[in-house]
Formats: structure tokens, sequence, C-alpha cells
């Protein structure tokens, strides 16, 4: 293969990852990635059993796939099948054949033109069908679904694993009972250890040896078939720890059996009971987290299901049912009520109420009229409502939540970086401190020394075993953000938990932010000789032709109230106001400057306008048949949740500040009314930047939050950009975490929930390297060596698989995190 060129394109590429069960083997997986021609941005999560690298184009994902193997574990690979229409020669072949190699993760490809039908070997999850069906229009082709080309869902591989450790577990546990009763019983009960030898002779000890092959060769054999090979390669895993000790057990209790001359005189001891108890105790664990990794990983199971499979076509005056997947941009659909929408749109007839929870986290339904915006997988209440589609499969609102969910909780966290570089050398170690450990007991142990020696050293090699040292981190970012997902904040990636719980300042945009961002009419205080509704009536025909925020709030206001009258002559005064006649009368609405410049005396109500502006409202003066008739006070409301908001961000310790780009006067009533100290006012979308980069250097880290266009620059110069789910696309896509509903009760759910994750992060590792740490120097035999007991590798083999089921139930603690739990 000709070298990369340091300009090459990269192309994202997503892999699973089955064999994986400690951090070791995370380390070993992305070593082999990293080390594949030009791959970059290389994380493997042990949690979601999945591996992300970037790759250069011309770099084929079937090399990613051969490397993970290579290193010893393996990437489930499915058929995608399609039928193809349109093909003629063996040209057709080749090219709908590179066309589908070209698809990350594909592996190879098969065209019949015969038959007419291209079947696609690929990683699991990496390609779905649309994508299959895209490559093949691509090259020319017109692709049809076979109906029998599924392929496997990660909750369906999820739960086949699940169901195979349980399977494992039960065989195991019932081959390895009769060990345990042979065993334990003599031990406990003298006379039933005679009366067991007594009737079986030399059989008791052949009876354990072939129990405890059937468990080791049976459900035990999945410990051998990948720690063993690894071993040999020099890369030992949690696999190869087990199989060493299990293996150990057995060989000498075996040896024990057979030929007991061979050892030293009175360390011919049986621990067929260890050996079978390690691979049961060791399944138990690995089944509860399977179970538990289940659970952690349900919110976006959760997210997907809630797309429907069905959906009704309108065509003409009738309606057909399909596969919501085949809808297409422009197609009509009716939604009837209890339905979930089949796809974004917009509601084209009809009008209802529509509960909207799964994507902001209000419980509320919101209601829905003609031209009003729909998001597929949303629950219609009430009423009926046809729905004009115009985003589908991986463009829809609910994919994108999916696939933002899925990449933060594939995320690595800066504090991961110490975990993986302690993980490096952690297997390695426990295998020389095994030796070392055996060793020193033959020295230095009591006689007879080999069978004690060989306990310390099995007991090390199973309690070290740094499955919970893997899974501390990642388990919890899962947890963390399907939670968040749940309650209407998006982490689009898992680094933004960690850099919002790090945030010292939170500083906000004003307008649709802290405020509703549609400016309303709030006063009108009319002129002695003056009716409010006439006067409303004027001022609305006249603003109802212009364009500007403020005359539009004014023409709403006066629309609510009744018709407006037709308005002739407008002439509008860019900076000062406008002017009209109205059934003959003169009406003229501005600032003070305007009715100056007519002529126009404000004093009456000058005390009026000052009060106003005082409190962040725009006031407006209007003269009818040429005297001051009113004045218009026009704000744009702040939000209703702003205040107590602000109060809970600033009761956690964080500084809270304002930047916009408003009047000054408007911004620091604002400010005053949500008791903000730290106001940035009449700034432009660079001069928030400078704005940040001060707060920064004065605070600590800052976070912005917005939900503009003008607000792109800001969320991507902070070191953790809040978006507005409400606001524009340019400002979500430039921020790191996203508040779908777009209250700011969510920034408080965000904050307490980053918190809460690295705090359960924290916890995880602390548990982890602790019980390690002081628990290899038990099984050691340091307790021994000063007159106290030995641990048994059983009780080490229990320890080590309470240890990880410690760590992925205190992670599942997440569930019930959030501002108000």
């Amino acid at each position: 293969m000709p070298p990369i060129s340091p300009d090459a394109v990269l192309t994202r590429l997503t892999l699973p990852v089955q064999g994986m069960s400690c951090a070791s083997c995370v380390g070993r997986v992305e070593r082999a990635l990293a080390a594949l021609p030009g791959a970059a941005d290389v994380s493997v999560n042990l949690a979601t059993g999945r591996a992300s690298l970037e790759l250069p184009e011309l770099t084929p994902p079937s090399r990613a796939v051969a490397a993970i193997r290579e290193a010893g574990y393996d990437v489930p690979e499915v058929v995608t099948a399609v039928s193809v229409a349109g093909m003629s020669c063996a040209s057709c072949i080749g090219r709908v054949e590179r066309a589908l190699l070209a698809l990350p993760g594909a592996t190879s490809a098969s065209v019949n033109l015969a038959t007419g039908r291209a079947e696609l070997h690929h990683a699991a999850g990496a390609v779905t069908l649309g994508d299959v069906e895209e490559a093949v229009r691509r090259a020319g082709y017109e692709p049809h679904r076979i109906e029998a080309a599924q392929t496997a869902s990660p909750e369906e591989r999820q739960e086949r694993e699940e169901a195979a450790l349980r399977r494992d577990l039960i065989l195991a546990a019932v081959l390895s009972s009769p060990v345990v009763v042979l065993d334990m019983g003599g031990h406990l009960l003298p006379s039933f250890h005679h009366a067991v030898t007594g009737a079986l002779g030399a059989g008791y000890a052949w009876l354990q040896a072939l129990l405890a092959t059937l468990v080791l060769a049976g459900p035990g054999r999945r410990f051998f078939r990948i720690g063993v090979p690894n071993l040999l390669r020099g890369h030992p895993d949690m696999n190869a720890l087990v199989a060493l000790g299990a293996g150990a057990a057995y060989l000498f209790s075996l040896v024990s059996t057979a030929a007991p001359s061979r050892l030293p005189e009175g360390s011919a001891h049986l621990y067929f009971e260890a050996s079978v108890l390690i691979v049961t105790l060791i399944l138990l664990g690995r089944t509860l987290e399977a179970r538990a990794r289940g659970r952690a990983g349900a919110a976006i199971a959760r997210l997907i299901d809630l797309s429907p499979k069905t959906a009704w076509l309108v065509e003409g005056a009738s309606e057909r049912e399909v596969a919501a997947s085949d809808l297409r941009i422009g197609d009509r659909v009716r939604v009837r009520p209890g339905e979930r929408v089949p796809a974004d749109g917009t509601i084209a007839a009809g009008s209802s109420f529509v509960d909207e929870s799964m994507i902001t986290g209000e419980p509320v339904p919101v209601e829905k009229g003609r031209g009003a915006r729909v998001v597929g997988g949303t629950l219609n209440t009430t009423g009926s409502f046809d729905l004009t589609v115009d985003r589908t499969g991986a463009d829809t609102a609910l994919a994108r939540i999916v696939r933002m969910v899925e990449e933060a909780q594939g995320g690595k966290l800066p504090i991961q970086a110490l975990v993986d570089r302690v993980t490096l050398w952690f297997v390695p170690a426990v295998i020389t401190i095994a030796v070392l450990t055996f060793l020193a007991w033959i020295v230095l142990g009591p006689a007879p020394a080999l069978g004690h020696a060989l306990v310390a050293a099995i007991s090390v090699l199973i309690i070290a075993c740094p499955c919970a040292m893997g899974l501390a981190t990642p388990v919890s970012i899962m947890v963390g953000t399907g939670r968040a997902a749940e309650r209407g904040v998006l982490f689009r990636q898992g680094a933004a938990l960690q850099a919002l719980r790090d945030a010292r300042v939170i500083a906000l945009d004003k307008t649709g932010t802290l405020t509703e961002g549609h400016p309303r009419l709030t006063d009108l205080v009319t002129a002695p000789g003056f009716e409010r509704e006439n006067v409303l009536a004027l001022a609305g025909a006249v603003e109802a032709r212009s364009e500007h925020p403020v005359a539009r709030a004014i023409t709403t206001a006066a629309r609510e109230a009744g018709a407006l009258p037709e308005a002739e002559a407008f002439e509008a005064v860019p900076g000062h106001g406008a002017s009209a006649r109205i059934e003959r009368r003169p009406v003229a609405l501005g600032n003070r400057r305007y009715m100056e410049r007519l002529g126009i005396a404000t004093g009456a109500l000058a005390s009026e306008a000052t009060r106003l502006a005082g409190e962040g409202k725009t006031p407006i003066f209007a003269a009818i048949d040429g005297r001051l008739a009113a004045l218009v006070a026009v704000a744009d409301p702040i939000k209703p949740e702003a205040r107590e908001a602000l109060e809970a961000l600033r009761a956690r310790g964080l500084t809270v500040a304002m930047l916009t780009g408003d009047a000054r006067a408007t911004a620091e009533a604002v400010a005053r009314t949500l008791g903000i100290t730290e106001v940035e006012a009449e700034v432009l979308p660079e001069g928030k930047v400078a704005a940040l980069r001060r707060l920064r250097s004065a605070h600590g880290p800052v976070a912005f939050v917005g939900d503009g266009i003008n607000d792109a620059p800001a969320l991507a110069e902070a070191d953790i950009g809040v978006a507005i789910g409400t606001g524009t696309d340019i400002a979500v896509e430039s921020a790191d975490v996203v508040l779908m509903s777009g209250k700011l009760g969510g920034l408080v759910e965000a904050v307490a929930l980053s918190r809460a994750t690295l705090a359960n992060i924290r916890q995880n590792l602390f548990w982890a390297f602790a019980y390690n740490a002081a628990l290899i120097p038990v099984a050691a035999g340091l307790l021994a060596a000063f007159g106290g007991p030995q641990l048994s590798p059983v009780l080490a083999a229990g320890a080590m698989a309470l240890s990880s089921v410690f760590v992925v139930g205190n992670a599942l603690r997440l569930r019930r995190a959030g501002a108000d739990a």
C-alpha cells in the first residue's frame, strides 16, 4: 500500500468489538488500531463494546477489522442484502461492488448478475440497510429491499450475550455444586468426608477431576480461548488472569490426583473447588454486569423505540399504510390521536396537542396548528393532522439525538487517560507479583510450602482482574448521558461532561436565552382625550407596513384586539419612526427625536417614558392628528424560569454573566431583574469572544449559553458551549451541550448531571484502584505472614466479581440524578 499523505481525507469508522473484558483489553485494541497507517483519534469503550477511529479514505475498513482480530478479539460480522435493478454486464457488478466496499466497516461484497442480488459483509452496526441502498443509488442503480435481509440490533446482540452468559453460568453452577459439596462438606464435617471417601475411595478425587474438567472445558472455555492466545502473544488480559488462576488450580489438583508422588511430601492437595468456583463466580459477575450494562444503555433503546414503524401516507382522497422508512421528503402523512409522528415535518392541515417530552423533557403537551413544526417520534395526544415530511432517516431530529447520545456514550473523558496509562502495565505487573508471591512462599513459607505458594499466587491473579477499572468511567458516561437525554439535555460528546463540571463562569446571551426572543407590547399609556382601543388600532395599522421587530410586536397586539384599518402614504424614517394616513387622519409613531422633528411636544408623557426605559422596555410615542396621543412600550419578556435557574446556578458556586448586543440601558435593566452583576452590553459577535476571554482570565473556565447565529463564535470559543435547542441549527452544531426544551432549567439539569457523573466516576475509580491496591497484598499472604488467615482463591474470585458489580451498580444510581433528584 502506498504511503499515507499527511493531507489525506479522514473518515470516521465505528466498529463493535467482542471479547473485551477489562481495561487492558481496551488498551490492546487501541494500540492495534493506532498502529494502522494514518489512523487518528482512536477510542475504544469497554462499556459500549465499540471502537472508533479515523482512517484515510484509501485505507480499507477491513484493515481495522483485521487489526482487531489479530489483537485477539472479534468484530461480529453480518450480511446485508438488497436486490439491484438495472445491471446488465460484468462491469455493472464491479461498479456496485466497489460502491459497497467503500462503506465504512465493509469487509467483502458479492453481486450476482443472474439473481440481481447484492450482499455486503460488514461489521455489525457499522452499516445500515439505508446506507447500502444509498451506495447502490450512487453507483447508478436502483435498490429494492429483501425482507429477509435483516441485521441484529445492538439491543438484540446485548440480549444474546446476556443469554449466553446466563446459560454458561447455570451449567457451571450445576457442575460445580457436587465439587463444592464434596470438598467443603469434608472440611466442615469430618464424618461426611470419611463416609464419602469410604464409599468412593480413589473415585472421590477422580469425580471432582471429571466435573472440574467439564466446567473448564465447557462454561470456562471462553476464558482459555481468549486468554491463552493473548498470553502467548505477550499481551495478557483479564481472561489470561482467570485462565492462569483456574488452570493452575486445576492442573495442580490433577497432578495431586494422578501422580501425588511427584509432588513434595505433604503438599498434594485438591483445589478443584477453587478452579470451578473461580469460573462460576466470575461468570456470575459478568452476567450481572451484562444485565446492568443493558440497563445502562436503555436510554438509547427507549429513544429508538419511539420511532414508529409505519405511517399513513395520504394520496389524493385516499390513504394507505406504508413503512415509515419508505417516506420521502414532500410526502403527506396523516397522524391520528394516540399515534406517534413518523417523521419530521410541518403541519399542513388540522391541529392537535403534541407531547414532546421525548425531545424537551417537558411533560405538558404543546398546541400545534397549521404551519407548526413537529418532530418524528413525538406523541399526538388529541386531534388529527396532516403532516408534510421534510426530514427522513438519519436527518430527523430523533436520529440526530440518538447519534449525539451514542457519540457521547462512546467518548472518553480526559480523566480516562490516567486509567489507560495505569492499566497498560497493570496486568503484566499482576502476573509479576503473582510469580514473586509464589517464589516468596516457596522460599520463606512453612512446609509444605508448595500448597501455600499456589493458593497465594492464584489469589493474586484472580483478585487483581482489572474489570472494575475499565468499567469505572464508560459505564458512568453511558448512564449519565442517557439520563441527561431523558431530561432534555444532550451532551454531544462525553468530554463535555467534564468540561461543564469544571466551568466556573456561566455566560449567557440575552435575546432568546434569558428572554423569550419575541418582543411583545407590554404597556400602552394614553394621553387625555384618547381611547386605548382606537390608538392601538391606528398604531397597528401604521406598523403593519414595517418589518422592524418592534413594529411587528405592536401590529400583533393590535390584530389580537380587532381588525386593522388600511394605511395610506406610509413613510418610514430609519432610526426615528414611521407615519401614514389612516381614514384621512395623520398618524405617527417613533422616538422622542421623531416627535420633535414633527413639532409634537412629548413632555406630558416624558416621565412615563423614562420609567419604562429604566425597566428595560423600548418606549414609542404615538401622535394622531398632530397631537401626542399615547406612549407605547415594547419589550422582550424575560423567561419565567430565568430568575430561579440563575439563582440555582449561583447557589452551586458559579459566577453568572450576561453578554448581549443590545443597548446598555436595556441590558442593565434585565440584569437588575435577574440579579446579574457582570454585564457586557453593545458587543458584536467578535466582542463576545473577547468578553469570554476576559471572564476566563478573571474567574477560570467559561461556559457560554446562546441560541442565535451570532452566538456561534462565542459557543466555539467557550470552554464549553451550551445551545438552546429551540435556536438556530448553526448554534446547535457549534455547541457541546444542547438544551432541547429551550428552558434555562435544562442548564441547571446539565450542570447537576455533569457534577453527579464526574463524582460517580471518581467514586468508581477510587473503589477500583483502592480495592486492588488493598487486596493484592492480602491475596499474596500478608495477613498469613503475621499469623492471620490466608485468602482463598474462591473468596478472591467472589471479591473480584463483586468489584465489577459494585462499579456498575454505583453508575446506575445516576439514573435518578438531576437538579431535582
